[in-house]
Formats: C-alpha cells, structure tokens, sequence
C-alpha cells in the first residue's frame, strides 16, 4: 500500500459511511469522523473506538469546525446530508434541497480552505442515481446527465447541484474531485430515521423507506398479502454497501479518476416486484404462495433506473460483484434481529 492518508468523512456515523469508514481503515488509513446523529440518534459503530478512528461530535453546518479538520486531512469524502428513501424525500422535499445545499456549501468551503493551504489534495463527492430521475436512456451512462432533463424531485435537483459545486470548486480554486453516483445502496446497520413521519404499508408500519429492509421486515411480521407501492415494475439495481464503499475509495485514490464522474452500482436490474418474491421465498422456505397487493405509488417514483457501468470497470477496473441472493442472505437475518430486539 502507498503512504497511509488522513481522509476526513462526514456524516461518518451513517448507513452507507458505516462500510466506507471501514473499508479505509481496513486499507491503514486515518479517518477523521464527523456527525451530529441527527439521523438514527447516538450509535456505536464497530470502529468507533479503533485507534486510527478520530471522531468528533459536531455538524457539518459548522464551516470553522469543518476547515479545522480538513486541515487536518489529506482526503475529504462528502457524505453528510439529509438523506432516505421515497417517503422521506416526499415528506422532506424544502428541508432536503435548503439543508444539503448549506451542507455541501459548508463541506466545500472547508475544503477549499484546506486545498488552499498546500493540505488537502482532493474532494470526493457523493451525489446519487437520482440525477438520473428523467432519464430517456438505459442502461444510462455518465454522459447521458448532458441529455437528460433534471430532476423532478427537490433531492435528485440538490445532488445535481452538488456536482457543480464540485465543477465550480475546480475551475475557480483548482480543487481535484471526483463525483460517484451509488445506486440502491443494500446492507445492515440502516435503521428508521429519528424524523421518518409514521407511514402505514397495509397494516405495518414502515421501518425505513428504502425498499430491502421494509419488504424484510413486513414480511417477517407476517404480512400477507405483501403490499408494495404501485405495480412492483420499478426497475432497480442493487448494490452492496461493501461494494460501495471499495468503488468509493477505488475512486478517490485512482489517479484516472481525477476530475471525472463514475456510476458505481451492479448492472443487474431487477422490479420490485420480482425483489418481493425473492426475499418471500428466502423468509417462507415452506414454499408459501407468494401474495401481494398494489398501494398508491409516490409522486417521484421512477420506473426505470439502470445504469451504465462500463466506465468504472474500463477505467478504474472496478467491478461491484455481490450478488443480490448474497446481500439478502445478510440483510434478512439482520432485520430479523432487529425486530427482536425492538429496534425496528
């Protein structure tokens, strides 16, 4: 491995932070952490007390907090925002676009006073596949944000803005980047948001808004018929958070990503519906009949969300493996526990 780095993450205490955090100091790294908890509340992470693991309680709101531990730092990994699934952006849409702009602003500011200073080399941004909510093409490619109409949703618009806020960075201060794209992120540690409104899927209430742990958990508690939103034909690609977290740090220190953009994801699409019935007969090994029943679907629920990879393992020579039988394999025994132990 080369010279062992400092990389600054926040929102370090969060779901897909959680695989990233360790991924770094599993490669020898530093982190420096930062969070507020205003998502799940206070957690224990499994690295939280490792000894190259410097956390500090704080927000990234706070721009001199911010420039105090990016100067500090030799890598900035922007992961901080308010963030969820399909309710969550419907119930937050003002709060989602103000909040993350001023973090990303804050995030940037910080960084660029700590490039400024001969410190930090380089800013790594996450935005997300839904930059791509009005897509006409699929699989779609990087290149296809130049042709695509912007997103509908205030939360794919904010992520659109981080990417120029990334570009601006570059062109007025000269700030290295590289922005990556996850799609559908799966894996354990997500639990329900601490803000989440109470919504009803049938007669359960939802965990979290991401699709995986609310289909696990609704069908562990018996549910039958399943509902799911709208017709089950959304078109997904899922991706393991440990996958995620190899394509994130794969593109912060791979020389060729530099200045450039990755969609970082596995090219495997499959529905919803398809997903249901696939975690059904992991949880009814009897071979109960599958049953299911179709709620209103949202207002920003895209149909098909397929992204091209083939820029990633071209360039990077980075590839997201797991397969979605495998994620499931851990994520099922994970709601599981949770359930028992009233987390969920």
């Amino acid at each position: 491995m080369d010279k062992p780095l400092t990389v600054f993450v926040t929102g370090s205490a969060g779901f897909i932070a959680g695989y990233l955090v360790e991924e770094l100091l599993s490669l020898g790294h530093t982190v420096i952490g930062v969070d507020n908890f205003s998502k799940y509340g206070p957690v224990e992470k499994s690295y939280s007390k490792h000894p190259r693991y410097q956390f500090h309680f704080g927000d990234a709101l706070d721009t001199e907090l911010m420039k105090k531990l990016a100067l500090q730092s030799d890598h900035f990994i922007a992961c901080a925002a308010m963030i969820g699934g399909i309710s969550y952006f419907h119930e937050f849409a003002y709060d989602l676009l103000a909040t993350n702009e001023r973090i990303i602003a804050s995030s940037f500011d910080a960084a660029i006073a700590s490039h400024k200073a001969g410190k930090l080399k380089k800013m790594t941004v996450l935005s997300s596949s839904m930059v791509f909510e009005n897509a006409k093409t699929w699989p779609t490619s990087e290149a296809h944000l130049l042709e695509s109409p912007p997103p509908s949703s205030t939360y794919g618009f904010q992520k659109l803005a981080c990417e120029f806020f990334a570009k601006g960075a570059w062109e007025q201060y000269q700030l290295p980047y590289t922005i990556v794209r996850p799609f559908n992120c799966v894996g354990i540690g997500e639990k329900r948001a601490l803000s989440d409104k109470e919504i009803l899927s049938g007669n359960i209430k939802l965990a979290m808004s991401h699709v995986v742990p609310d289909l696990v958990q609704k069908i562990l508690k018996g549910q039958d018929p399943l509902h799911i939103l709208g017709a089950g034909q959304q078109v997904r690609c899922y991706t393991y958070g440990g996958d995620l977290a190899k394509g994130i740090v794969t593109c912060m220190l791979h020389p060729k990503a530099l200045n450039d953009d990755f969609n970082i994801s596995t090219p495997v699409a499959t529905t919803v519906l398809e997903l249901a019935e696939a975690i059904w007969k992991k949880i009814y090994v009897t071979g109960k009949p599958f049953r299911y029943v179709s709620d209103p679907a949202y207002k920003y629920d895209v149909q098909h969300r397929v992204p091209d990879v083939s820029k990633a393992k071209r360039v990077l020579n980075y590839e997201a493996a797991t397969t979605l039988d495998t994620m499931l394999d851990e994520v099922i025994p994970w709601v599981k526990e949770e359930l028992e132990r009233g987390n969920i």
